[in-house]
């Protein structure tokens, strides 16, 4: 079951499946949107909220696995791995979320127990991240400071727009000795090597504060943001409207009229890089980059990936983080990826 493709990346994301010869059956709150895509596909769909963990289980009737793609996941993930567990039925999700991530590795012991797999964050947030991580931390077996950053460009859908501003009351996030921490909002500003050259990042509470430790188990973990000056503006912007609950309600409208997320061509034409840094107390440091695929493309790609991987029994039971769950070398796989050291 594909939840959520009435939106920008779920729509991408079934798309995709229905040209692989996959048939899933596709899932949301809009009746008239699911309907649309499901007869232009010829895939069964359902129709539902999330509200009731009871008429969720039901729905999951004769399904083996769910890539819920309908964020916020803060909104929409408790509810879905809590009926998944209980209907035993595989989960995934493409969260970048951090509270998301740590909600489902709570879950580890009854996920175990229910002999179900829950991996969140299976696409652009955060599998190239997360699998760099693990690249690095083998690299430097004593490692005690990761350093993850990463660049973005262009537009965001708006899926990707209302979870920003979501997220961006509670600043800035870091791990701090094992411990995730409440930081200020552009807490950290360094020069990142990318393999495109140089470029000025920030902080943000990016998923890997949660994700990265428990694939490495690095104690200290910060995540930075290099993106376009359109970007910045815009998350400027959206930070001042989510302090305020009536100019976030006011946010999130405008973000449904103006927001259409990048065209096709806009994605072929973009891509994303991905640098990391780890550090032992000895001084001695490892560090690597990716290039990949837009990061549209390159969680339509993933998260499919993972799909397939789960469904032929590649993944064990219980809570895994990607790079966990499917290998280090899953970024690898996958079209447009190539490791820069």
């Amino acid at each position: 079951m594909l939840y959520g493709t009435n939106g920008y990346t779920g729509r991408l994301i079934a798309q995709e499946a229905v040209s692989r010869g996959m048939r899933p059956v596709l899932a949301g709150r809009s009746s008239r949107s699911i309907e649309g895509l499901a007869h232009e596909s010829g895939c069964p769909y359902r129709v539902f909220a999330l509200d009731d963990a009871d008429e969720v289980t039901r729905h999951l009737d004769g399904v083996s696995l769910v890539l819920n793609c309908a964020g916020p996941f803060s909104k929409t993930a408790p509810q879905f791995i809590s009926a998944c567990l209980r209907a035993k039925v595989h989960y995934l999700d493409i969260t970048g979320e951090i509270d998301v991530i740590e909600g489902a590795a709570a879950q580890d012991a009854r996920a175990r127990e229910a002999g179900v797999a829950v991996v969140p964050a299976v696409g652009f947030d955060v599998v190239p991240s997360d699998c760099l991580a693990l690249m690095l931390a083998e690299r430097l077996p004593n490692a005690t400071h990761l350093i993850l950053a990463f660049t973005a460009g262009g537009e965001v859908s708006p899926g990707t727009a209302k979870t920003m501003l979501e997220i961006m009351p509670g600043g800035g996030r870091a791990r701090i000795d094992g411990q995730i921490c409440r930081v200020p909002a552009d807490w950290k500003a360094r020069t990142v090597p990318f393999p495109s050259g140089p470029r000025e990042a920030v902080t943000i509470p990016w998923g890997d504060v949660a994700s990265a430790y428990y694939s490495t188990g690095i104690a200290n973990i910060e995540t930075y943001l290099a993106a376009s000056p359109a970007i910045l503006r815009r998350s400027r912007w959206l930070r001042r409207f989510a302090r305020v609950p009536f100019l976030r309600g006011l946010a999130q409208r405008w973000i449904e009229r103006s927001i259409t997320g990048p065209t096709p061509q806009q994605r072929a034409a973009a891509h994303a890089e991905l640098w990391g840094q780890v550090s032992d107390a000895d001084g001695r440091v490892a560090a690597a980059a990716l290039v990949t695929a837009d990061g549209y493309t390159l969680t339509v790609l993933a998260a499919l990936a993972a799909v397939e991987l789960v469904l032929a029994g590649r993944a064990p039971s219980g809570f895994s983080t990607p790079a966990r769950a499917f290998g280090k070398e899953f970024v690898l796989s996958l079209p447009g990826t190539r490791l820069v050291e």
